[in-house]
């Protein structure tokens, strides 16, 4: 049986689509167990292939899109809003709005800050830190390190170490956007 690119690329498409959306519906509603993030950022570029390639085996059905209004619409719509998306007014870059992001900033401050500059911000000492790390096991050789040099030497992401120091293992210090904390 020869092998065409029609045989594969709509398969490709759906299993593809099938992947980003589960996982997009997952992280939609914070739900990161396993390896949805990576996998819903990394998979997408089958998404993309799957779909460049369906375009490509379909080309005169595809283009036959652009010779009617609904198609143009619902093309044109789709275009307006990525390129809406893409625009740094609704930002989570350097600058929010003209305004520095604070939160960032902050988190940023706290990252290359000393367990004991952070001790002092959560009112506690800096061997309470460092045994709340050890439990989630970080170690922690001195408390003149910063959260990204104990990051580093443990092999965790900055935000990883931080959100055990704020409460929230694992998750970096983010909170559920519902506001209860509860695990799902």
């Amino acid at each position: 049986m020869k092998t065409t690119l029609k045989s594969w690329a709509t398969p490709l498409a759906i299993g593809a689509f099938a992947i980003s959306g589960v996982t997009g519906l997952l992280l939609f509603f914070d739900i990161e167990i396993g390896l949805v993030e990576p996998a819903h950022k990394w998979l997408s570029w089958l998404l993309l292939a799957g779909i460049l390639f369906h375009a490509i085996s379909n080309r005169k059905s595809f283009a036959g899109y652009f010779t009617n209004k609904a198609g143009i619409g619902i093309i044109g719509a789709a275009v307006l809003v990525t390129v809406i998306s893409l625009l740094p007014i609704f930002g989570e870059g350097e600058e929010d709005h003209g305004k520095e992001n604070t939160g960032k900033a902050a988190v940023q401050a706290m990252e290359a800050s000393s367990i004991e500059t952070v001790a002092l911000v959560l009112k506690v000492t800096p061997k309470e830190l460092a045994a709340k790390l050890e439990k989630e096991g970080i170690v922690v050789e001195n408390s003149s390190m910063t959260i990204s040099e104990i990051a580093r030497k443990n092999g965790k992401e900055e935000r990883t170490v931080l959100g055990s120091l704020l409460g929230n293992p694992g998750k970096g210090g983010e909170r559920d956007r519902d506001g209860d904390d509860e695990e799902h």
